[in-house]
């Protein structure tokens, strides 16, 4: 009889950290959710090494792709201290179709990443039921992921996530900025809060001030303070696609990291600049309190979050009464903010005494 005291350990993935089988229970976990979101051109079945997409399927006669990928940031630890991982899914989705809307393209597919120490399915379940639902809203398919278990790289009950979207849009009706034309107007669609930038300083705040997030927010005590600050990044697909295939949108431009400041620029000509003016909105309370807290100077606003505005639209002015009836419609908030001119590339925002809490007339320029 062997005397298997002696013999050498036995090695397998399991005990290294990584397990097969609770990544397998997840992706069986998640395949309805992600058939939910089949669409035409996708049959959003799981599985497979790739996903398929069939753009003749869904329509497209001369069809331009457009991709763009990306993150939640430190919003992620938020919703990782306290608990809240069901709606960052919405956010990495938003952040990518948000994006190639602005370019005149219609979201298609969606792929996922999502990576951890150690894989608990009840958290990345919830994660990726975020994601669908995001999907859905957008109108495009999750066709595939990919899951990480990765011990070592992430501390106990971190995870990280990453997305990356596929649109299309027909060639001539591509979104370039080419045809602005002096005097053409701003409108901006109402955020639903942060988004999915600013939260580096949002937690420096939270911890330098101490604030009770599980409380109700000073703000509004009708929700918890950490309720306002994690709620999800507004998807504006499903509201913008008719207008722009209408063809009443010259312009659009996603407010993410860089705010109003750094981002409207990003879609303008070398040969014209964007005025906004910030007494035209209602400063949101929740940018208030944070604003406040911070002791933020109003250009430092103006270029680090939203401040309310989640998508700038340029349109000429015969077209802004039935614009903003049709967004209306929709379901979105809109706001007149303000105008194109000729000059150099660039944003200027503007604001009197008391906007944005200044002592004094203030104006901020970024150029493009």
């Amino acid at each position: 009889m062997s005397d298997k005291r002696n013999e050498p350990e036995s090695y397998t993935y399991a005990k290294a950290g990584v397990s097969i089988e609770a990544g397998n229970a997840l992706v069986k976990a998640i395949a309805p959710l992600a058939k939910a979101t089949a669409r035409a051109g996708a049959n959003a079945e799981l599985g497979g090494f790739g996903g398929f997409f069939d753009l003749k399927a869904a329509g497209y006669d001369d069809p331009l792709l457009v991709a763009a990928n990306d993150g939640v940031g430190t919003k992620l630890k938020l919703a990782i201290d306290h608990d809240r991982h069901d709606t960052v899914g919405i956010d990495l989705v938003a952040m990518c179709v948000n994006d190639l809307i602005v370019q005149g393209a219609e979201p298609l597919f969606f792929l996922d990443y999502f990576a951890t120490g150690k894989l608990e399915n009840g958290v990345a379940e919830r994660v990726v039921a975020g994601i669908a639902e995001g999907c859905k809203m957008s109108g495009c398919a999750l066709i595939g992921g990919e899951t990480a278990e990765m011990p070592g790289m992430y501390a106990e009950g971190d995870y990280d996530l990453a997305g990356f979207c596929v649109g299309a849009v027909e060639r001539e009706k591509a979104l370039t900025g080419a045809q602005l034309a002096d005097g053409d107007l701003l409108l901006g669609l109402a955020s639903s809060g942060i988004h999915s930038n600013g939260y580096s300083l949002v937690r420096r705040l939270a911890e330098d001030k101490g604030w009770k997030l599980d409380r109700p927010a000073l703000f509004d005590p009708d929700i918890l303070l950490i309720e306002a600050l994690i709620a999800p990044t507004r998807i504006y697909v499903k509201s913008l696609l008719p207008l722009m295939q209408s063809g009443r949108i010259k312009a659009l431009a996603h407010i993410t990291g860089g705010g109003l400041l750094e981002n409207i620029p990003r879609v303008l000509p070398d040969d014209m600049h964007a005025y906004v003016d910030a007494d035209s909105w209602d400063q949101p309370r929740l940018m208030a309190f944070l604003q406040a807290q911070g002791n933020i100077e109003p250009e430092e606003m103006a270029r680090t979050f939203n401040c309310g505005i989640g998508m700038i639209l340029a349109v000429s002015p015969d077209d802004v009464a039935s614009v903003v009836a049709d967004l209306q419609a929709a379901g979105e908030t809109v706001h007149q903010v303000g105008v194109v001119k000729s000059g150099s590339k660039g944003c200027t925002v503007t604001g009197a005494a008391g906007t944005w809490s200044a002592l004094s007339d203030w104006t901020t320029t970024h150029n493009g």
